[in-house]
């Protein structure tokens, strides 16, 4: 639960700053967010754009560390920071910064059966390299959150969250659920187009594939 908990927290970052260079107003709780009339528009905030970005700082540092004292069932600093990182930075982070690909992604991929098994953060993390892949994010930032993934045991790929294989209609499948109306997808910078999150997905799962076979995974 340690590993799935970082996993969705390392979206909170990358989507926290899509949604604040688009403009967009704030969207993190679907179905209760303002584009259904539910609650007034919220705009995101520097602070929370701020806590975002520590809660990627702190994974990277102390991600593995903290990992590796839970697998001991030992109480380390580590921990602690991670623990808090999960549930505090990452919670502020994404109700007051706002949500964009990753989590829109990770719905569409109910749509997945095999995805099913898997828990919510362990496939928010391969999202949000699915995400990072279809807003064209520096190579050196894709590698970053890749070895951090594989550091601490977070899938990479596809089939390391059951499914085996992926054709570009199943893709496709996954991206026309991610890019309905009332989704978070449409706070990132750009317009979405289906065919594009469909890429996107399988971009991901192949350049996690590279990174696997890189490090003899």
């Amino acid at each position: 639960f340690l590993v799935a908990g970082m996993g969705d927290a390392l979206s909170t970052y990358f989507e926290a700053r899509a949604t604040h260079n688009s403009y967009s107003r704030v969207n993190a709780s679907l179905p209760m967010g303002s584009r259904e009339g539910l609650t007034p528009p919220a705009s995101g905030t520097y602070a929370a754009l701020a806590m975002a970005k520590l809660c990627w700082e702190h994974l990277q540092e102390d991600g593995l560390n903290a990992k590796i004292a839970c697998d001991a069932d030992l109480v380390t600093e580590a921990l602690n920071k991670i623990v808090e990182t999960n549930i505090l930075l990452s919670g502020l982070g994404f109700e007051s910064g706002g949500l964009a690909a990753a989590h829109a992604i990770h719905n569409g991929m109910t749509v997945l059966e095999g995805t099913h098994h898997y828990l919510h953060g362990e496939k928010v993390a391969f999202a949000t390299l699915a995400q990072l892949v279809l807003e064209d994010a520096e190579t050196a930032e894709i590698n970053a959150v890749m070895d951090f993934m594989a550091a601490i045991g977070l899938p990479l790929t596809l089939a390391d969250l059951g499914v085996e294989s992926i054709t570009f209609e199943d893709a496709l499948a996954v991206a026309k659920i991610a890019s309905i109306p009332e989704e978070s997808i449409h706070s990132m910078p750009f317009p979405i187009v289906e065919e594009d999150v469909a890429n996107a997905i399988i971009v991901a799962d192949r350049i996690g594939q590279a990174n696997k076979e890189k490090h003899h995974m």
